[in-house]
């Protein structure tokens, strides 16, 4: 049986890491219970590698480099393998703790029965980048929530970037591996946790996603997110989000083959219209998502 304590996993990937690490250690002499923190990066560049690597020096800290890009869903599946105790709380490496009893509050409400989810939050400032603008809007508007309106629909609501879950409940559930790039493997772990009947506490104990994207580089992991949607969908994994709600009402309306044609022609232009307004535009997104979406169903 393993021991009852907190293993930190972080997947990096060219993020500078030190001061999240430092933070959470610091944090963790304060709870009543053993804690590590595993760093394991998956293929960064040299300049990050030099800088993350001297967290390995640090009491409770492990830094280990891959041999091999792994993937979002692998390098998570590897970090479970080697934590060594019952609770597992996975964070993005592009996160900024802004609470100070951020894992008291984890440790407060961790049970052998349930998943805890602690949300994600935007700075409150606009990005002096204009290249960022793009990215932070979406976020704020699209991706924050309280707690209540998580609960709302729970396995909807999840996502990877900071949740908390007993090691028994992971173990047989598991990142899927098919998908080797950006995009929705945080979909299906919910999926699976609903089938399963495991319960999910939304709590209001977010992480600042403070690793902003170009707009170019935003929509690129867009495009690859989509590509995850669709080839799920075609495999038949029962996979429900906004956008497929949307492209089945398009097949009740007899519309597919039509827009399957004319929306991709527009993607070019869409895409320019979107990285050039001061003000990002969200439901010409939305139309630019579901164009890239019927384009990779074409393929399919």
């Amino acid at each position: 049986m393993l021991p009852v304590g907190l293993s930190i996993l972080i997947p990096v990937y060219n993020y500078d890491v030190s001061a999240l690490v430092h933070a959470l250690r610091e944090q963790g002499e304060q709870l009543s219970c053993p804690f590590e923190v595993l760093c394991w990066d998956d293929g960064s560049s040299l300049e990050f590698q030099r800088i993350n690597s001297r967290l390995g020096a640090l009491s409770g800290v492990t830094y280990q480099l891959m041999p091999e890009n792994l993937g979002r869903s692998r390098i998570r599946n590897r970090l479970a393998d080697a934590a060594q105790f019952e609770y597992l709380l996975f964070m993005d490496c592009d996160s900024e703790v802004p609470n100070k009893d951020y894992l008291k509050v984890y440790q407060q409400y961790c049970r052998p029965d349930r998943l805890l989810y602690g949300g994600r939050i935007y700075q409150d400032r606009l990005p002096e980048n204009s290249q960022l603008r793009f990215h932070w809007h979406y976020g704020s508007h699209r991706e924050v929530q309280t707690a209540n309106e998580r609960q709302l629909q729970p396995y909807h609501s999840f996502m990877t970037n900071n949740f908390l879950i007993p090691k028994t409940i992971f173990d047989p559930i598991r990142f899927d591996e098919r998908l080797t790039q950006y995009g929705h493997e945080d979909t299906l772990f919910g999926i699976e946790l609903k089938e399963r009947g495991i319960k999910i506490i939304h709590l209001n104990n977010p992480l600042i996603h403070a690793g902003l994207e170009t707009g170019e580089v935003f929509i690129r992991k867009s495009d690859q997110a989509i590509e995850n949607l669709a080839f799920l969908y075609t495999e038949g994994s029962p996979i429900e989000t906004r956008l497929l709600k949307v492209y089945e009402k398009i097949r009740s309306w007899g519309l597919t083959a039509l827009l399957t044609f004319v929306l991709p022609l527009f993607l070019p232009g869409l895409k320019a219209y979107l990285l050039n307004r001061n003000t990002p535009d969200l439901r010409a997104f939305d139309l630019y998502k579901l164009g890239v979406l019927l384009k990779y169903l074409k393929k399919a």
